[in-house]
């Protein structure tokens, strides 16, 4: 597959140093580092994840760089472009350190004031600090602010604050450490015991035990084992995987070699979409630092223990999420699943014993074994440990990246992190899982989020996508976009999500269409059953989450498509209308020149009137309309 490099390869700061062969060359390197960054006496963090780069942060370095450099001012001021801050809906973000001031919705012209300001005079830029959403207070701390608040960072600790292009800012902070105590003071029943015991359960939605999955893998001897990494993030709205490898990659290839130690793997295989450009060269980028650091390859901190990483790149198929769908496409064949067991520990990619796990689980591993397993299970719940990642996304103020404790309830992170529904809208639902999840209400919104609790409650954790809706969402709409999706991506193996998700489409069309009838309820909810009990894998058995848990939540809703013909939402285009109001129509003929349809007839400073025949319910006229004389029912 052809791919153009990013800039970011080009600008990499590798600084290529001796191969580290013990531990204590390790420290030296992080000593050396720690030392650099406290001769740097300020250092500006600019958000290189890919939303502030689509918003142009990389000019934004270079004028930082340019402006410090015209004040003589390079050599104790660094730019560090970084990964992701999470405060998606504020940037690009800029943060100073070490005066902790943090800049929001930055543009590369502000670079200037930015430097003279704040750098030169020592005068806060007051117009890019934070403004409180209800006191309209400037917050220049991200401490103080209620998005970061109730935050814990663990998976995403180096977000945001490291170089991730640079090797020796992720040692400085204990990067390779934990690798380095597993080799030389740990036997592989050690680390595995330790996982075990630190609760740690898969990230990628299952939430399968990460301990008890190495300790099966380990059990398996063969003459190459594999530990894969599933970076094949497909959920729609989900970023949470792609933010971690763009922002601290070496988190992953440090846990993946200790896994491979933990299991006797010496080969390591991530599989990452072709669509994530920016993870795919800062990764690529860490692999190579750590080979040229020794920290990959043979004799691993001249230990007996050999280890590397290889990269493949999936075309986008959400199905290659299920781990055995993904070891085929790894291996050429069709990203199509199998029927377990045998599990993959046993036979896996190429038939050989593999251990799979996503990004965000491997992101955890290196802070259990430096802190221990009884650190780890103090955070979260009794049977979810730990924190978890989530991205926010629809309608709600603070779209970002979040990271929490489990636990936390779906108030506390709708409202208090991710700052309540856009324009003082009211919360309808939220959509946990992703097309595998479900929808949560209003009753729900004291629910502690952990694994046991969302599938209690009709949805699930899924890799983490938490997409929000208002009071002008249409359930059975939502329901039937997450059905185009699943149908679309259907890898086609088995007849029950193959043919089960088309036929679950076809009957929320006829609904949302207001041609549906009421026993096509009852079509929806037997014909869900079969297909979660008898497709083959997991993505095909949780297809009909969405189309269960709004059918369950909002009946009165999909009633009112089917015996009023009305959608209350006033989303589903063919059971719409647009009248227009004679006491407030004006006729300035402005709908009738808007109308791509001409179903809009009326004179000069006479009332107007919508011919329905000819209407196509696209709303413009209603968008142009200044005196309101428009509506839609």
């Amino acid at each position: 597959m052809l791919r153009t490099r990013s800039p970011d390869f080009e600008r990499s700061k590798c600084i290529h140093m001796a191969k580290i062969n013990s531990i204590e060359e390790l420290c030296n390197v992080k000593a050396k580092a720690l030392e650099a960054q406290k001769n740097q006496k300020i250092t500006i963090l600019v958000c290189g994840g890919t939303g502030c780069k689509s918003a142009n942060s990389d000019l934004i370095v270079k004028n930082l760089e340019e402006e410090l450099a015209s004040e003589n001012l390079a050599d104790r001021v660094a730019v560090l472009m970084t990964g992701c801050f999470g405060f998606c809906e504020k940037g690009p973000i800029v943060k100073i350190l070490p005066d902790n001031t943090f800049y929001t919705e930055v543009k590369p012209e502000d670079a200037k004031e930015i430097i003279q300001g704040h750098i030169v005079n020592g005068e806060k830029v007051e117009r890019l600090l934070y403004k409180d959403q209800n006191t309209g207070e400037s917050i220049p701390d991200s401490k103080h602010m209620n998005f970061y608040k109730k935050q814990m960072r663990i998976a995403l600790r180096n977000c945001g604050y490291i170089d991730p292009a640079v090797i020796e800012q992720y040692i400085r902070e204990d990067g390779y450490q934990a690798l380095a105590k597993c080799l030389t003071t740990m036997e592989a029943k050690d680390v595995i015991q330790i996982m075990k015991d630190s609760g740690l359960r898969g990230r990628g939605g299952a939430g399968f035990p990460t301990g008890l999955k190495w300790e099966i893998a380990s059990r398996y001897d063969a003459d190459v084992k594999y530990v894969v990494c599933n970076a094949d993030e497909g959920d729609p709205g989900a970023f949470m995987d792609r933010s971690i490898l763009e922002g601290d990659p070496h988190s992953v290839v440090e846990a993946m070699a200790i896994c491979g130690y933990a299991i006797n793997a010496t080969k390591g295989r991530v599989y990452i979409r072709a669509e994530y450009p920016l993870a795919i060269t800062r990764l690529e980028n860490a692999i190579k630092s750590a080979r040229e650091y020794g920290l990959l390859g043979d004799n691993i901190l001249g230990t007996d223990f050999s280890f590397d990483i290889e990269i493949t790149f999936g075309a986008g198929a959400f199905v290659c999420g299920e781990e055995t769908a993904l070891l085929h496409s790894m291996e050429g064949s069709r990203g199509e699943p199998t029927t377990k067991p045998p599990f993959p520990a046993e036979s896996g990619f190429f038939g050989k014993p593999t251990n799979v796990n996503n990004v965000e689980t491997y992101a955890n591993v290196a802070q259990i074994i430096l802190k221990g397993a009884d650190w780890y299970r103090s955070i979260g719940t009794e049977k979810s440990a730990g924190t978890k990642v989530f991205a926010l996304a629809g309608k709600i103020n603070n779209v970002g990246l979040i990271e929490v404790p489990m636990g936390i309830t779906l108030r506390e992170v709708i409202f208090d992190i991710g700052g309540g529904i856009k324009d003082g809208k009211k919360f309808k639902a939220v959509q946990t899982g992703g097309p595998s999840g479900g929808c949560l209400t209003e009753k729900d919104l004291d629910t502690p989020i952990d694994f046991d609790n969302l599938i209690a409650k009709g949805s699930m954790m899924g890799s983490g996508g938490m997409i929000v809706m208002d009071e002008e969402s249409c359930m059975p709409a939502v329901a039937k976009f997450y059905l185009e999706f699943t149908k679309e991506e259907s890898c086609g193996k088995c007849t029950p999500c193959r043919v089960g998700t088309t036929r679950l489409l076809e009957l929320l069309t006829l609904i949302c269409d207001g041609k549906g009838e009421m026993k096509h309820f009852d079509e929806l909810r037997n014909l869900s059953q079969v297909i979660k009990d008898t497709a083959l894998c997991g993505l095909g058995q949780t297809a009909p989450n969405p189309v269960l848990s709004t059918l369950d939540a909002f009946y009165d809703e999909y009633v009112a498509h089917v015996v009023d013909k009305k959608c209350p939402a006033g989303v589903c285009r063919k059971l719409l209308s647009y009248k227009i109001d004679v006491n407030k129509c004006k006729g300035c003929t402005l709908c009738a020149r808007t109308c791509p349809n001409n179903a809009i007839e009326g004179k000069v400073k006479e009332t107007h009137v919508i011919k329905d025949e000819l209407c196509i319910k696209c709303g413009a006229c209603m968008e142009k309309c200044k005196f309101g004389a428009i509506s839609k029912g």
